[in-house]
């Protein structure tokens, strides 16, 4: 099911999306749904962006949105700092608009050393790889991929006209991005595999879970239908069938309630 096809289903049933915070939306129709879709992982750490849209709102506050140059010039590569962090290796930040395009790139420094960074992921370190494309834990940036090449990787390659051109970030947008990626930094030991086998006795019945990541068991001709029963239990999960949905981080077991009592025949026709 395509996004639009979803979102639309979602209004039908409860009219518009009046408010998002956490892991919940809140409907015109006073319905709470619980969401394992976040964004498809850029509302990992909720919807409300936590500090990164209070630092968004005090750039445009100040008028930093001309063609002027607004970076410090004691401080450059705030958004290289915050990924060389999250990595734990000294990195340099490219921002491009699509995912194929950071693959492309990331694929040009390092042909065999490129991969996605998922958080909590309990099979990747991060560090080994040359170039890690990161999605942002922040709603609202579904056209920024961001790539973090590893200095020695960069320098070993000139950039030639072949490679992928990056875009310039707003000075606005690149400073939310910046503290979105320290709140994930500041996030990930805080959430572990105890916040997520509580549900287990529920989700592993139409999911397999790897840390809070959920790859569906509903064969993939049933899995349009089966997101539509989700809605109806009050669940919004990935529309997409080879996309993982998202275990809701620090809500009550109850949301599940309706999804216990389902009967989905999850075997192939």
């Amino acid at each position: 099911m395509n996004k639009t096809d979803f979102y639309s289903e979602i209004y039908k049933r409860y009219g518009p999306v009046t408010r998002a915070r956490g892991c919940f939306l809140y409907t015109k129709k006073g319905v709470r749904l619980t969401d394992l879709y976040q964004e498809n992982g850029r509302a990992i750490l909720g919807w409300d962006g936590k500090s990164a849209f209070t630092h968004l709102k005090n750039v445009l506050s100040r008028g930093q949105t001309g063609s002027f140059i607004t970076e410090e010039q004691n401080h450059p590569g705030r958004l290289s700092r915050a990924v060389s962090s999250l990595t734990q290796t000294q990195r340099t930040a490219f921002a491009f608009s699509d995912k194929m395009t950071a693959l492309k790139a990331g694929l040009y420094f390092s042909p065999h050393g490129t991969s996605f960074y998922r958080p909590w992921s309990q099979n990747q370190k991060i560090s080994d790889a040359d170039c890690a494309i990161i999605i942002p834990p922040l709603p609202w940036t579904d056209t920024i991929y961001l790539l973090a090449v590893k200095n020695e990787a960069l320098q070993s390659k000139s950039q030639e006209k072949n490679c992928p051109v990056s875009v310039k970030l707003p000075f606005a947008l690149e400073c939310a991005l910046t503290r979105a990626i320290y709140n994930l930094i500041a996030e990930l030991p805080a959430r572990q595999e105890k916040n997520w086998f509580i549900y287990d006795s529920v989700l592993t019945k139409y999911w397999e879970r790897h840390g809070p990541y959920l790859r569906p068991k509903i064969p993939q001709e049933k899995y349009d239908d089966f997101v539509c029963r989700c809605l109806d239990a009050g669940l919004v999960i990935n529309p997409e069938f080879n996309g993982d949905s998202i275990v809701p981080f620090g809500a009550d077991k109850g949301v599940f309630t309706k999804l216990k009592n389902l009967q989905f025949d999850c075997q192939t026709r």
